[in-house]
């Protein structure tokens, strides 16, 4: 019965522990790319070189740790059909999600793009019921209702608002939007799971060449005219292991908890962003109308993660009678912050 105790805790405090990891890294790469992208220390403003450095540093590390060390296992399944009609859209809207929003931080505030952010779940909503993958209810119009309004509310009290850094931010949240939805096609239409390091191994090198394309026609130029830098390489491979790192922690936490704990996890995580961003950044001013206004929108986002989750159970639950013998793989996630 003490060994049961002992081992009881002992994986209790290790699961807090993961989800403290996540809370950490996940605020922590936000704070650290706005710092890169943002900082006069630094004076690197090129979102796009910053992501794709991320893409070819998650490639090479996902092979090597797989395939040189194999101490990481790829799902297997992967077939030429699915990787054009599946993988490739995935890479290209992930791409576009990380693209559009590093660059946001270059105009806004770091607490008023995570208030924007919290409109992910309407873009997700109506490009599902678009795709065929969501049905329209009463339930889920009113959800979308209270989190666009709670939105509006937040951006109507936000003091210094550039409307370029907006433009940029609702792309980004497209683009994760689209993401998510090629990822669920991935999942129920082709019948493929991946955990988070199959999904790294087959789309970062996608979303690299996608973001190749662009970087040299808008920044290359620049970049090489730029002359000295201030940046050091140790801080850009720093940058780079911390976002490999947090795609890590997803795995761990989903592996050891559940989908619920991780979105819940993301909800904490993102009101200690606008919280500490105020703190951290001079170009963070709160009003008690973007708190209150984003208060709102979580709510509705707290309201649209339960719902969507007691849909899964359900479908779960479902599935697993008719094939009791198969285990479930781990929900597959990014290291979209």
């Amino acid at each position: 019965m003490a060994d049961r105790s002992r081992s009881f805790l002992k994986e209790g405090t290790l699961t807090y522990a993961y989800i403290l990891l996540y809370i950490a890294l996940s605020s922590g790469q936000i704070f650290f790319n706005k710092w890169v992208l943002s900082s006069k220390e630094i004076n690197f403003p090129y979102p796009l070189g910053l992501t794709l450095l991320h893409m070819v540093f998650s490639s090479v590390l996902c092979f090597v740790l797989t395939k040189v060390f194999k101490v990481m296992r790829v799902e297997e399944g992967m077939t030429l059909e699915i990787y054009t009609t599946s993988v490739i859209p995935i890479g290209a809207t992930f791409a576009m999600t990380l693209w559009l929003g590093n660059t946001a931080y270059l105009y806004i505030s770091v607490a008023f793009a995570q208030m924007l952010k919290a409109i992910m779940p309407v873009a997700v909503f109506v490009l599902g019921v678009a795709a065929g993958l969501e049905m329209m209810s009463c339930r889920m119009l009113f959800i979308m209702s209270v989190i666009s309004f709670g939105v509006l509310v937040a951006s109507y009290g936000e003091i210094n608002i550039n409307w370029i850094g907006v433009v940029y931010q609702m792309g980004g949240v497209v683009g994760e939007a689209l993401r998510l939805i090629f990822m669920e096609i991935l999942v129920k239409r082709k019948g493929l799971k991946l955990n988070p390091i199959s999904v790294m191994y087959y789309v970062s090198p996608c979303s690299s060449v996608f973001l190749f394309i662009p970087w040299i026609f808008l920044e290359k130029s620049r970049m090489e005219a730029h002359g000295t830098w201030n940046l050091q390489p140790l801080v850009l491979i720093l940058n780079s292991l911390c976002t490999f790192a947090l795609n890590l922690s997803v795995f761990l936490v989903i592996s050891h908890t559940s989908a619920l704990t991780i979105r819940v996890a993301g909800v904490v995580k993102d009101w200690v962003v606008v919280l500490l961003s105020a703190l951290l950044f001079a170009d963070t001013k709160l009003t008690i109308i973007n708190l209150f206004g984003y208060a709102i929108a979580i709510a509705g986002v707290a309201a649209y993660n339960n719902h969507k989750l007691k849909k899964e159970a359900s479908k779960g639950s479902s599935d697993e009678s008719k094939h009791p013998e198969s285990i479930p793989l781990t929900e597959p996630s990014t290291s979209n912050s």
